[in-house]
């Protein structure tokens, strides 16, 4: 079930990310295509992945030290 939160977890922030840039971004004067904020979403939603990867492999080893 981790894996299924995960993935779930994954796939919802992404649809947020993509829906929130197009409600948002107009408000600055962008205007980027469908296909462009996918894009934008894509991007991301691989930058939270590998930030989250990496605030769990930190604190996991001030864990073990501690």
């Amino acid at each position: 079930m981790s894996l299924v939160e995960s993935v779930t977890n994954i796939v919802v922030g992404y649809g947020l990310a993509v829906l929130t840039q197009i409600i948002v971004f107009p408000m600055f004067g962008l205007q980027p295509t469908l296909a462009q904020n996918l894009k934008i979403g894509g991007v991301f939603t691989v930058m939270s992945i590998v930030r989250s990867y990496a605030l769990r492999r930190v604190f996991e080893m001030i864990r073990m030290r501690g």
